[in-house]
């Protein structure tokens, strides 16, 4: 998996764990299961707090439907999922804006730009298994960690469109009104990976996200960009017929949308991780800290798999022998040069999209 690995952030934490019991525990400051007295007291403060809020997570992104699911029957505690088609800066806003209120969210799941700039918003926590995840994918103090990856892919109707093999095909006429991102480059991961794959693709490196930025404005200019967020009623509407997004996203849509079908483009993978994080002004803190335990067990890890993404803790537990191999030979490894952006990349990227996104697309 360091391959795939995105590059750690060094920050710093003044929380440290307690030996108190459970019943005395701040479950808010709680920085670890044994603060609680063990994962069996920590499974019962988040049954006592009965409810989990999280946001912007589709049934069908990388299986998480079946992912909230077994959390609810497995520990019995609702899940409150709330706009699961927002971005992951649109997760930082409903923070900011239900701040205080029993309905904010408890986690957040983010691309890494929005991540790395939203660390004032997080509580560090290290699950059990932090020793299975490794060290470039996590934040030291337990502030994020990475938890699935995937590859960037073009998802496109076969009925409609011809499969592209390049991102000179898709400036021809046969894509007109028909190319779409899954979000703003400036506030979606997904987005924003688009442009990075655009321009390791258009002759560029992840160092200057300018070549992608400019193949997507000549895109718009041939009319063949639309700028409208692909979910999967837009696939299946038709309305969006060729579609950058993550492969588990894309291959989701494959058995329910007739004649949908991804592709990679030869040449550099773009791949870039998630990231976990718990609200520091969670309103079910024991809860967010339980649904941490549990996304990280290899129970939850293989249903990432499931849905088409890569674990962060593959590694692990294909050493442990606790992966699924069934499902992970169905998805298969991920090939060709593989690229992820760098802290630094990374953030470079987001201020230039920031500044010449919108006027590039008009």
């Amino acid at each position: 998996m360091a391959l795939f690995a995105a590059a750690a952030i060094t920050l710093s934490s003044c929380a440290s764990a307690t030996d108190a019991p459970a019943s005395d525990v701040d479950a808010a400051a709680a920085t670890s299961a044994e603060d609680f007295g063990g994962l069996d007291a920590l499974i019962e403060a988040a049954q006592a707090e009965g409810e989990l809020n999280v946001i912007a997570l589709p049934d069908n992104w990388a299986n998480y439907g079946e992912i909230k699911a077994l959390f609810e029957e497995k520990y019995d505690i609702v899940v409150n999922s709330a706009d699961p088609d927002i971005s992951s800066a649109e997760e930082i806003a409903a923070a900011d804006n239900l701040k205080g209120q029993d309905t904010a969210p408890d986690v957040f799941d983010l691309g890494t730009a929005v991540a790395l700039a939203s660390t004032d918003y997080f509580a560090p926590y290290q699950v059990e298994n932090w020793a299975d995840i490794p060290d470039e994918n996590k934040e030291p103090t337990g502030l994020w960690a990475n938890d699935y990856t995937g590859s960037m892919s073009i998802g496109y109707d076969s009925n409609s469109v011809p499969e592209p093999t390049s991102l000179d095909d898709l400036l021809g006429s046969e894509y007109k009104g028909a190319v779409a991102l899954n979000g703003d480059p400036t506030q979606a991961g997904a987005a924003f990976a688009a442009v990075g794959l655009a321009s390791v693709q258009n002759g560029g490196t992840l160092d200057d996200f300018t070549p992608g930025i400019e193949f997507f404005s000549e895109l718009n200019a041939a009319g063949n960009f639309i700028p409208v967020n692909v979910t999967a009623g837009t696939i299946a509407s038709g309305e969006t017929k060729v579609v950058f997004d993550w492969s588990y996203n894309n291959l989701a849509q494959v058995s329910v949308v007739d004649g949908w079908e991804v592709t990679t483009l030869p040449g550099a993978v773009y791949t870039s991780f998630y990231n976990q994080a718990i609200s520091a002004d969670a309103p079910h803190p024991a809860a967010a800290r339980l649904w941490q335990e549990f996304l990280y067990s290899p129970e939850a890890q293989n249903l990432f798999i499931t849905g088409g993404a890569y674990p962060v803790t593959i590694d692990a537990m294909t050493e442990a022998g606790t992966v699924d191999e069934e499902a992970l030979e169905t998805i298969g490894a991920l090939d060709g040069e593989l690229v992820t952006p760098t802290t630094e990349q990374s953030e470079a990227a987001a201020a230039l999209l920031a500044e010449k996104w919108a006027a590039a697309i008009g």
